[in-house]
């Protein structure tokens, strides 16, 4: 064993000694990127086929390799294989236990390629099953919004500002807002993904090869768009990571704004909806609680998600070409991201299926607050031809009135309305229910019902 004395049987053949225990840990990334083993070894196999067609190795040679990278995936996944941190990552621990299977052999997989492309590789396969996957999952809560919206089609709900009783809406037109956003958060994913889905694989360590290889077949293999285009920017960039917890770190800021509104909306004070038994908790010195737990901690999730974009900028902004080992610590804040969007969106699309309107408290807060006072300045301006901010100005009179008798507005007397401006008829004030408010708000894209319906329907074409 020529290498017995070295640091690392794959890259030591220039060093005398070991590394410090200390360096082999902090070097090491096998704690967590063995995640990447089905990629590594998925990139590994469309190399050695392009080899073999190159023929820069025997298809005997690329035979052996094949069936022993089978094997070895094989291993990982019963629970046989042994990572070891001196081998320090995911591609060496599979390179080494190939070189036990088949022999000197497995020494051939690596010709015209490196750790560099190799990992980058894998990061970009992975990275393109992870956004398919939050594809999926974001589809199913839009689909859980849209069959909420359906149920509430002609529930009255407090539209707000500033958390302040604005103008009444539809509560399905509430949902829908939200299901909007959800499909931004799908576009922005897809869009990320054109950039993710290019193959760095034959760039090698950063200058390319001086090997006959073919990048286009290798990236067809492995179901990528094309090959990437720089050898050094292939190996050095890490946009596509950065740019997938971008666009997961709006997908949880979406998430924390419902989950805020859930817990609002559950409170005592609101009483606008009821959260399921499988979504809340209860307290250990208080009975009557029902916490909204599962809201509040997807609401919480959001700064770590936020962070771990915050973490990828900067370990990218001060490194030189092409890589260095900085990229290490890109790993583990993309898997963290990944896994916590995806229990939190999955968490959001069973309490939003779950939850329970209670209409007559909607109904009833949408009355308050003088939701309809802007009724009242589009009826001045279309019926007397009054200048919207003149129209504006004698509605806040109005208000004033309605607040100094404890009043509604339709409850005040024409008279009343009339000493602001005499042209007032009794018609204004018959019609300033909040169904009347609704139904007038039949613009498109609106809280009318006509509306909601259209685009429920247009919500169903364009999402599911």
């Amino acid at each position: 064993m020529a290498h017995k004395n070295k640091s690392n049987p794959m890259w030591g053949g220039h060093f005398d000694a070991l590394p410090d225990d200390l360096m082999v840990e902090i070097n090491q990334s096998i704690t967590f990127d063995k995640a990447l083993y089905k990629q590594d070894i998925a990139g590994s196999l469309a190399h050695v086929e392009m080899l073999s067609r190159q023929k820069i190795v025997t298809n005997d040679e690329a035979e052996q390799i094949k069936k022993g990278l089978k094997q070895v995936k094989q291993e990982i996944e019963s629970g046989e294989f042994e990572f070891s941190k001196e081998l320090e990552d995911i591609h060496m621990n599979i390179e080494n236990r190939l070189r036990q299977i088949i022999g000197d052999v497995a020494g051939k997989l690596h010709t015209a390629r490196s750790r560099n492309d190799q990992v980058a590789t894998d990061i970009r396969l992975w990275q393109v099953e992870a956004i398919n996957d939050l594809d999926t999952i974001l589809q199913n809560l839009q689909a859980a919004l849209i069959k909420q919206a359906e149920q509430n089609i002609n529930v009255i709900a407090p539209g707000f500002t500033h958390l302040q009783t604005a103008q009444p809406i539809i509560f399905a037109h509430h949902l829908l807002a939200y299901v909007e956003m959800f499909g931004r958060d799908r576009e922005r994913l897809k869009d990320c993904k054109k950039r993710t889905n290019l193959c760095p694989l034959g760039s090698a360590a950063l200058a390319g090869t001086s090997y006959p290889i073919d990048r286009e077949l290798t990236a067809k293999k492995l179901g990528f768009d094309g090959p990437t285009h720089n050898s050094l920017d292939s190996t050095a960039d890490r946009d596509f990571a950065i740019e997938f917890l971008n666009a997961i770190a709006i997908v949880s800021m979406h998430l924390s704004r419902l989950s805020e509104e859930l817990i609002i909306w559950c409170s005592a004070q609101f009483k606008f909806v009821k959260l399921s038994d499988k979504f809340t908790t209860g307290s250990s010195i208080m009975p009557q609680k029902r916490n909204p737990d599962a809201a509040e901690l997807v609401r919480g999730k959001t700064g770590r998600i936020y962070g771990n974009l915050m973490a990828l900028l900067t370990i990218m902004k001060g490194q030189p070409l092409t890589y260095n080992k900085d990229n290490q610590e890109d790993k583990e804040p993309l898997f963290d991201s990944y896994t916590n969007i995806k229990h939190c969106l999955l968490v959001m699309q069973g309490m939003i299926a779950d939850i329970q309107t209670n209409k007559d408290y909607l109904h009833k807060a949408a009355e308050n607050g003088y939701s309809t006072a802007t009724d009242i300045a589009d009826w001045l301006v279309q019926n007397l031809a009054i200048p919207f901010r003149d129209a504006h100005h004698i509605t806040g009179q109005l208000v004033k009135l309605a607040e100094a008798k404890s009043c509604k507005l339709h409850e005040l007397e024409i008279t009343e309305a009339q000493s602001v401006e005499p042209r007032i008829k009794q018609e204004l004030l018959d019609n300033l229910s909040v169904e009347n408010s609704v139904k007038s708000r039949n613009s498109y894209g609106g809280t009318a019902p006509s509306q909601i319906k259209f685009q429920i329907k247009q919500a169903k074409e364009r999402f599911l």
